[in-house]
């Protein structure tokens, strides 16, 4: 069990009179509220196993029941937890003070597809990877590549502005919201955007409410953009003797004009763990791996392939794999999407940043984290979004040996050399509860303040998603 999991109380679990359970039943008939804890304890956790009990959970199913809950929920005070497939790692969902959780994924309905205007509408339980599978199969493409769009939401996504192994060349989700509908405390309805490519009158709320982690309002309704689908794709796997070589290498990728899909690396640590659990052959001398996705015309594909290998091939790569059919591809990502499970032969808890920091800084933010690591007695293990710089920190750790307090002191340790680097705390994960001491560090006094000022605004009794984020 993680430190997180288990600093965990029974603060809240009484929280709901008996008139506001009443009220919650009568609201959400036939199952759809939960009370029993056999029945709401996962809705308490996330996958940065933090913990706190919820009083019950809500499941709506569409715009009404919402504006009804959130109109009760202000005037009684109750706080409310929204929450997709709790695939967050920073306890971005977990009802921490006690409160009700809105389970939003009996709205999982794609609403309209539409090839004309490239958009489509989705209510926000919707998974990410069939909303890829359907617009795919209308020849449209959606872009937006978390590693877990295999159980993610497109409302979790959109909450949290989550990005990908494909933002360096199409961006994070945010940059495919074109707007929304959304609810706000005490019921009100707004409706941002709309389903034009460019609009620029008045404020953007629309973007506003991507990324603010359910602190302002539950969105209920969202338009996204769509893209026409690439002919055709190849990947292409290299590994090196070290990791001068393999930045130098990618150094090079860009300044020749070719803008990869994707470009992943994946560090010492994280090869020895791929190597350990024999996910493919690799020479022993491979110290630093990097997975590159090229897509766009059949005709311009292969030329780009042979630029891609021919500059690699100038930093002598200990191995070169190419995948240019989809299961060929579909081998060689293994490796990356294998590497999260894999880490945990290293110990059974994990402390993870999601740090991002200038191109030019990540061969020493791979250096400090190893630092940081190395100076508080941890395994560290980096991999992650190389065109964009976004840096999966992991601190591999064993709580039961009392070793959280090392993690902890290494995750301070980095964060104060990623802030040194002008970069980021976090590049798509958002800050929940794991990484609040570090947002305060990095927004400082006047932005936080203006942050709560706009949550007043659209929140001003504090009941969304409260503690949070900023």
């Amino acid at each position: 069990m993680s430190e997180e999991l288990s600093d965990s109380s029974a603060e809240g679990t009484d929280g709901l009179t008996e008139s506001q359970e009443r009220f919650l039943r009568d609201l959400f008939p036939g199952g759809q509220a939960l009370f029993r804890r056999e029945q709401t304890w996962i809705y308490g956790t996330d996958a940065g196993r933090f913990y706190s009990p919820p009083w019950a959970v809500v499941r709506p199913s569409g715009l009404e029941q919402v504006r009804e809950l959130l109109r009760w929920a202000q005037a009684e005070q109750v706080p409310l937890f929204p929450r997709a497939r709790g695939t967050n790692v920073v306890g971005g969902c977990v009802p921490r003070g006690g409160g009700v959780v809105i389970s939003t994924l009996a709205m999982e309905n794609i609403l309209e597809l539409d090839a004309r205007d490239f958009v489509a509408v989705v209510q926000p339980g919707v998974s990410s990877a069939s909303l890829r599978d359907r617009a795919q199969e209308a020849g449209l493409f959606y872009p937006p590549d978390p590693a877990s769009i295999g159980i993610s939401s497109i409302g979790g996504n959109a909450a949290t502005n989550a990005g990908g192994m494909r933002a360096v060349k199409y961006g994070v989700t945010g940059d495919y919201v074109l707007g929304c509908e959304a609810v706000l405390p005490g019921g009100k309805v707004i409706r941002s955007g709309g389903r034009v490519h460019k609009d620029v009158v008045g404020l953007d709320l629309t973007s506003l409410l991507v990324g603010s982690e359910g602190t302002l309002a539950l969105m209920t309704e969202l338009t996204l953009k769509l893209l026409p689908l690439p002919e055709a794709s190849a990947s292409l796997l290299a590994g090196f003797g070290s990791q001068t070589s393999g930045l130098e290498a990618v150094r090079k990728v860009f300044g020749s004009g070719l803008l990869p899909a994707a470009v992943e690396f994946m560090d010492r640590q994280a090869v020895q763990c791929l190597r350990s659990a024999n996910v493919y052959e690799m020479p022993g001398d491979t110290d630093f791996l990097l997975l590159f996705k090229l897509d766009g015309s059949r005709s311009c594909l292969e030329s780009d392939i042979e630029t891609l290998r021919q500059i690699l091939l100038e930093h002598e790569p200990k191995m070169l794999l190419a995948g240019k059919t989809p299961r060929e591809e579909e081998e060689l990502w293994e490796a990356r999407r294998a590497l999260n499970p894999a880490s945990f032969q290293l110990g059974p808890d994990k402390l993870s940043l999601d740090v991002t920091v200038p191109r030019g800084s990540i061969g020493r933010a791979v250096d400090l984290a190893q630092e940081a690591g190395g100076r508080n007695g941890i395994h560290t293990v980096t991999f992650g979004h190389l065109g964009d710089g976004n840096i999966h920190v992991n601190f591999i750790y064993h709580a039961e040996r009392g070793e959280a307090d090392m993690a902890r002191r290494a995750a301070s340790d980095l964060v104060q050399g990623v802030m040194r680097l002008r970069g980021t705390i976090s590049g798509e994960h958002g800050v929940g509860l794991a990484k609040l001491p570090y947002a305060k560090q990095q927004l400082g006094r006047d932005q936080t303040g203006i942050m709560r000022e706009i949550k007043r605004v659209f929140d001003p009794q504090g009941i969304l998603n409260p503690g949070k984020g900023y």
